[in-house]
């Protein structure tokens, strides 16, 4: 039977970068060095004017296509995360099937999970692969939060960046992909929302969770995410290691979602785990949502060389609520 290996990932990052310095000339009363020190984001890429989700998504395609020498030919399967589609619908995945010159029997799919994203996708490619419904999956994760942004957003502004992410998985001989558990609590979904642009009527639709104190599409309550946060990932982390028979010394590196600094930071004391086990690497590109552990996987692999020894939990966790983790082991070179 053939199981999913989590194959070389491209990223993309739009060509505009707004750093804390410039939003600190545009807007002289915001404290930005304390909040760069709450969030460890000092910068964001941001997606221009009619640029879109699809857009970025076609640029990380092309550019893993191009340095992996892949042949678009051989993709069986599109999985595309977004929280920010191109319309509501045609669904993006069957555009981009379009603009990146899959085969037209190639599977499509969006799905919208945003922070777990990512790991629900490995899950969903790794059952596409043992079924043999797929043999190469294509996984793109692809956001531009900035749309929903007002410009004098103090709080989401210094936070969200825009950016895409592809990855291929591949069926292979030897499970390095294992352990999945998820989570979702609807009952959260008033902490981190967009309430219009659906089909339920603005007067019936989900009030943010406190007072909304600006003008942005997009409503976070942070405290309340961090507060969740805290207690429902290091009981998941417990969950996966004991049903994997494994201890946390067994863990190499726990690869979370990049929220901001000081959510991780609490994690890390919640959990005990060192900075060099739980690494921090979004000082600049900012909160990516469904790219952020694609893009720490990338660069993790840049920094440290991997051994088919080693053992990585991913991590992903925010919006809906919703949460999910795995075991990996990877054996490929950055």
């Amino acid at each position: 039977m053939p199981y999913a290996k989590l194959g070389p990932i491209a990223v993309h990052l739009p060509e505009r970068v707004e750093t804390n310095d410039e939003l600190q000339q545009m807007f002289p009363r915001w404290d930005l060095p304390l909040i760069a020190e709450k969030t460890g984001i000092h910068q964001r890429h941001i997606a221009a004017d009619g640029e879109t989700a699809s857009d970025l998504a076609v640029a990380a395609a092309e550019r893993l296509f191009a340095e992996q020498s892949i042949d678009p030919a051989d993709v069986d399967f599109l999985l595309f995360c977004t929280q920010t589609p191109d319309y509501p619908l045609p669904t993006t995945s069957c555009l981009l099937q379009d603009r990146l010159g899959l085969p037209t029997k190639c599977g499509a799919l969006d799905f919208n999970l945003g922070c777990s994203g990512y790991v629900y996708g490995l899950a969903m490619a790794d059952g596409l692969i043992q079924s043999g419904a797929a043999r190469n999956v294509l996984l793109i994760t692809a956001e531009t939060y900035s749309k929903y942004i007002d410009a004098d957003d103090r709080s989401l502004r210094t936070i969200f960046g825009d950016a895409a992410a592809a990855t291929m998985v591949t069926g292979a001989e030897e499970k390095t992909l294992w352990g999945f558990k998820f989570g979702s609590d609807g009952s959260g979904g008033d902490m981190l929302l967009v309430g219009d642009g659906g089909a339920r009527p603005a007067e019936d639709a989900i009030r943010p969770r406190h007072r909304k104190r600006w003008k942005s599409r997009l409503y976070m309550d942070g405290p309340s995410l961090i507060n969740f946060t805290v207690e429902a990932i290091p009981r998941l982390c417990r969950e996966i290691l004991e049903e994997s028979g494994l201890t946390d010394a067994d863990v190499d590196r726990y690869l979370m979602h990049q929220a901001t600094w000081k959510m991780l930071d609490q994690l890390r004391q919640r959990m005990q785990i060192s900075t060099e086990r739980l690494p921090i690497d979004m000082a600049d590109i900012g909160n990516t949502v469904s790219c952020t552990l694609p893009i720490l996987i990338d660069r993790q692999r840049k920094k440290v060389a991997p051994t088919s020894a080693s053992v990585n939990m991913l991590v992903g966790f925010g919006v809906g609520l919703s949460w999910a983790g795995c075991l990996w082991k990877d054996d490929m070179q950055g």
